[in-house]
């Protein structure tokens, strides 16, 4: 009866062959492969427009910060202008801020000559050591 509901008219797994269990059990796992690649691949999807999502949220959300530095350099020149007037506290608040620029971009270029060459120079070293190590094994091996 089990067979008849599985749609199969095969013996039952008592009476079949190594070779047919062989097979049934290389298709079932053939088809639990399949199933589970596509449950990762649904699930990479989700996480995929999740993350997504989340990118474009957190661009706009630089993009007001922005806007918000802006309006906060604003405020230190109309500040500045309550004492000064306005074209000196926009000169001194431009004064500060191509400054801190200068700053940040030395420090940036200081940054950028540490990282070149890109090449990972330690890594490298260790595995020309380590072929040295071998290829010198290999001849006292051929001399022995």
């Amino acid at each position: 009866m089990a067979d008849v509901l599985n749609g199969a008219t095969a013996r039952s797994s008592a009476d079949q062959s190594t070779s047919e269990l062989v097979q049934r059990a290389s298709e079932q796992i053939s088809r639990l492969v399949r199933d589970e690649l596509a449950l990762a691949k649904a699930e990479l999807t989700e996480k995929g427009k999740h993350a997504g999502i989340g990118v474009g949220l957190f661009g706009g959300g630089g993009a007001l910060a922005l806007y918000g530095l802006g309006v906060l350099i604003t405020t230190a020149i109309l500040a500045l202008d309550l004492v000064m007037p306005a074209w000196l506290a926009a000169l001194i608040v431009a004064v500060v801020l191509f400054a801190a620029a200068g700053v940040l971009a030395l420090v940036g270029k200081k940054q950028v000559q540490q990282a070149v060459p890109p090449m990972p120079t330690d890594a490298t070293e260790s595995v020309k050591a380590d072929v040295d190590a071998v290829t010198a094994a290999v001849k006292e091996g051929r001399r022995a």
